[in-house]
Parts: structure tokens; sequence; C-alpha cells
């Protein structure tokens, strides 16, 4: 059985042409009965993961809150081939949720513009959503007016000055065309049809509406750059109405970070495909799926935090020891030693030393194999 998807349902033939070029678009169809089994299971997951995290207390919460945010933020970027420093994402995002984790890292502007679209769309998931809003949005993420070294239309809809929007690869003078989006003259009516659907359609399972909506916005393309950040932050505004609560638990760009190339085949095949859009609801419910999976290993991070604060905390001497022993707890990449532990903290190498000895002594730090100018600390293993 075939349902409906935004107006009507029909049979299309398989040719090649982009999905926004059929005479039907933008009316999904797809496979009701395909999709109600997973649908039902997420949904199902979904309710049980929030169920257990409710039962945590309002601190362990508020941390799985930052820490998913911040994964949801750092993983956004890491599919556009972006790496953003997780210190920084960790303390704009505490910042402005006004949550306590001891010094804050100096944050740069394409960080803070990240942090501001989706805590934005996650936060104020009730207000709706508006072209208004999203050239805010789209501003945020490009602080200076370019993306790397070229100059983009910012705050607005793409004029296609510079030509067809494309998405491409391979060396130049041999670029494979994977999609090209709709011409500019279309983006008024296109996004007006889009934002109407996003906010009057209520008879379609918030979740389904996240996957839909992530699929037309970036099929659409409205911007001259960071449209697929957007659309996850769109799909996340979705997620957060289908639970009716800001708290996030699990993160959807994790998930599709890990799929990363099966994420952009899905994509291309469904737009060069017929209205049918099936398998790539099955697939946005498959990666969800992951997310969750994903938000057990947040909740293990949580809880083996919390054990460890509980005996550490009445030891700890000074905001430095805090702060360092964070960052190990939070997955410290490389080794610490003191030198690190002396350039983060600021300090002197004699200072940096004495705290290290000191939460040595207590039971916190252990010295690792070696030693001398290779020596290096880790956490103290806490039964």
């Amino acid at each position: 059985m075939r349902r409906k998807g935004s107006i009507i349902s029909a049979t299309y033939a398989v040719i090649d042409m982009y999905i926004h070029e059929h005479r039907d678009w933008p009316r999904f169809i797809w496979s009701e009965q395909a999709i109600t089994v997973p649908l039902a299971a997420v949904r199902h997951r979904q309710g049980r993961l929030i169920g257990r995290m409710e039962a945590l207390g309002l601190n362990l919460q508020a941390e799985a809150n930052l820490a998913t945010l911040t994964e949801d933020v750092i993983k956004s970027s890491e599919i556009e081939g972006e790496t953003l420093d997780k210190e920084q994402v960790r303390s704009s995002i505490a910042r402005r949720l006004g949550l306590d984790i001891g010094a804050l890292s100096p944050v740069d502007r394409d960080v803070e513009g990240v942090v501001e679209m989706m805590l934005d769309a996650t936060q104020n998931y009730v207000q709706p959503l508006t072209a208004e809003r999203l050239f805010g949005w789209h501003a945020a993420l490009f602080p200076t007016g370019r993306s790397g070294m070229s100059r983009i239309v910012v705050g607005a809809w793409r004029d296609g000055r510079s030509g067809p929007m494309q998405v491409v690869s391979g060396p130049f003078g041999r670029e494979r065309v994977h999609f090209e989006a709709p011409v500019a003259s279309r983006l008024p009516d296109e996004m007006a049809a889009f934002l109407a659907w996003f906010e009057q359609e209520h008879s379609i399972d918030p979740v389904l509406k996240g996957a839909i909506a992530h699929l037309w916005f970036v099929t659409v393309h409205p911007f001259e750059d960071g449209n697929g950040r957007i659309a996850r932050a769109i799909a996340d505004m979705a997620l957060a109405r289908s639970e009716d609560g800001p708290q996030r638990f699990y993160s959807m760009s994790a998930g599709i970070r890990v799929a990363r190339k099966g994420y952009y085949a899905i994509l291309e095949r469904t737009q060069r495909g017929d209205l049918d859009i099936t398998k790539w609801i099955l697939w946005f419910l498959a990666c969800l799926s992951q997310a969750i999976d994903g938000a057990e290993r947040v909740l293990v991070n949580v809880l083996r935090k919390a054990a460890f604060w509980r005996v550490a905390e009445p030891h700890i001497s000074n905001d430095r020891q805090r702060l360092m022993l964070n960052r190990l707890l939070e997955g410290f990449e490389g080794k610490l030693t003191s030198s690190k532990w002396a350039k983060l903290t600021k300090v002197s190498p004699d200072t940096a030393l004495r705290d290290i000895v000191d939460l040595i002594a207590k039971g916190l730090l252990t010295r690792d194999h070696g030693g001398g100018r290779s020596t290096s600390y880790s956490l103290s293993t806490m039964e």
C-alpha cells in the first residue's frame, strides 16, 4: 500500500531526471506498509531512552544533554569536512545553557555560529520555522560572509550569479555532477511551500516529518553553502518536536557521520529518482536507530563521570585540577604530560607538576609506564 506524502500519490516512470524536475514535485509518496514497523520501533526506543534519562536526575540529565549537543555540533561539521575544537564547542554550549563546567575555553566565531544555530533549533523547537529564522542561522554559520576564501550570499537565498548549484566530485576538468539543485528563480516559491508544509502539516508523525524535511531542504539547496548543516538542524528540530522537549540525548549527526558514504549515496539515488522516497525514509530511520544506540555510550560515560566525582570532589585542591580531570574524563587526545598541563592551565611547569603529584598522592591520577621527558599520566581506575 502506498500513502500520499504532501498532497497526492501517483505512479512515476523511472527516468534520468532530478526529483525536483518531476511534474508533481514535491508531492512525495512512500510505502506505509514498508515504514510502519521500523517507525514504530524507533518511536518505542525514543520513549525508552527518554524514560531512562529522566530517571537520572536533573544534574546528570544536563550532563548527558551537554555531551549529546557537543557531539551533534562536532559531527554535523565533520560531515562537511570541517573539524571543530571539542572544548570550544562544549564551552560555548555550556555558557549558553548556563551550565557550570569550570573554566570555559575561548571560542572562535565559527564555533559560536554553529552552536547558536543548533541550540536555536533544539531549544526553541516550538517556535515556527520561517525564512527569517533560516536567514539568521545561515548568517551565524558564515559570520565573515565567506565560505573558505570565497565570498558568498549570506542570510538570503542564493541568487544564481555563480551559475548552477551543483554537487560535484573529482579532479578539475573531470568532475562528476552528483546533483543539480533547482534554479535560483524558483527559490522563493520552493521555500514558501516547504515552510508552509513544515508548520501546517500535522497528520505526519514528527519523526517521519524530520526525514522528509531533511531530504526536501537539501534538494532545494536554497543557500550557497551550509545547506547540509541547516538540513540536519531542521531534522533535529522535528525530532525535538516529536519528543516535546529541548533536551537531546542522542545525536542524529553522529549516526550520519558513521554512515557518511551511505548518506551521500542514498541522497544521490533519491534525488535522481522518482517521488517515491520509501528507501530514503527507511535509511533515515535506520540511522536514527543507530544514533539511539550511541546514546547508550553517552549514558555510560555520564554515569562513569558521576561516580568519579563522587569520590574525587572532596580531594580537589584547585580549579586547574578540576579542569584537567574533566578533560581526561571527556577523552583527552594524546597523552597527558606535565608540559601539556602547564600549557592548558597557563601555569609554570613546577606548578603543573605539583598539581599532578598532589593528585597521584590522593589516588586520582597514576603515572604511566616510562619516565623522564616522556612521563605521562592517566586517570586512576576507581572501583
